[in-house]
């Protein structure tokens, strides 16, 4: 597998500056309906850090997906610089097509300090190098639709290895339900620069891959099966410095669905077990 997918994405987080805290950004041309999440929260908040001094790293943000992206049209992504104190600065980027705002997200940045320092341990399960590439294991599945196939057949940016396994899956994209638990070790798919805001950036783009599909688990579907699903809001924490073409365990579960909507909680781990980010989301699982 080339690394041609994670040029290309790279490509797109290289936002063109329009005027002073206005970016616009690309969406890879694919034949799809809307633009993938996570990708429009990687470039708003590639848009915020291009108004922050590159000393103050991005701890937290915060965001809300208002209505569904037109892959074929570039984002305005508008910064709004809302507070620069002596720690800390805030920014606010509103995500814009056809006049519309689509996508609205809050961040903090912070100075480096050091502090009080504890976290909750990693899971203890088989290492990356002990498991299969997802999209081999899953290519190998003879009851894949046309559809599927072709839609995991497509050259990625991540590598993705799952620790339990998501499939096999039937024609209808349903598999059999198992608890809302899943655990799966990624990286880029070739070497990445230093800069470690690019490696946040890239983090959460790839956070929003799979965290929704957790909260089918214990109902026997898939974002192929029958169900309308769609993420509403996203927040991340980054706690750690690391690297997103190193293996990273992405320990994933969903405590709760109810009312059309799942809440999914991820936690993301190097593979010496130091704990590097919190991710937290809840997704539309509307029954068709």
């Amino acid at each position: 597998m080339s690394d041609d997918a994670l040029a290309r994405l790279l490509a797109l987080l290289d936002l063109e500056k329009i005027e002073e805290n206005v970016f616009r950004g690309l969406s890879p041309p694919e034949r799809v309906q809307r633009v993938f999440g996570g990708q429009v929260l990687a470039q708003a908040l590639m848009a915020a850090m291009r108004t922050v001094p590159p000393e103050r790293a991005c701890h937290s943000l915060h965001a809300y997906f208002l209505r569904p992206g037109d892959p074929k049209v570039p984002i305005l992504y508008e910064v709004d610089r809302s507070r620069d104190g002596t720690s800390f600065s805030a920014r606010r980027v509103v995500a814009i097509q056809h006049g519309l705002q689509i996508f609205i997200l809050a961040a903090s940045f912070q100075v480096a300090e050091g502090g009080f320092e504890h976290q909750a341990r990693m899971p203890v399960v088989p290492g990356p190098e002990s498991l299969e590439d997802d999209q081999q294991v899953l290519l190998r599945d003879s009851t894949l639709s046309p559809a599927m196939r072709a839609w995991v057949s497509q050259d990625r940016p991540f590598e993705s290895r799952a620790v339990m396994g998501r499939g096999p899956f039937d024609a209808s994209g349903d598999r059999p339900a198992r608890a809302a638990i899943d655990h799966i070790w990624l990286r880029t798919r070739g070497g990445l620069p230093d800069d470690p805001n690019l490696h946040r950036v890239l983090l959460a783009f790839v956070s929003d891959m799979s965290l929704l599909d957790t909260a089918l688990l214990p109902h026997g579907k898939s974002i192929f099966s029958n169900v309308q699903v769609a993420s509403l809001d996203h927040a991340m924490w980054f706690h750690r410095p690391f690297r997103a073409d190193d293996w990273l365990l992405y320990v994933q579960d969903s405590p709760s669905a109810s009312g059309a909507r799942g809440f999914n909680r991820g936690a993301i781990y190097t593979r010496e077990g130091a704990l590097v980010a919190s991710v937290a989301q809840e997704g539309l699982i509307r029954p068709r």
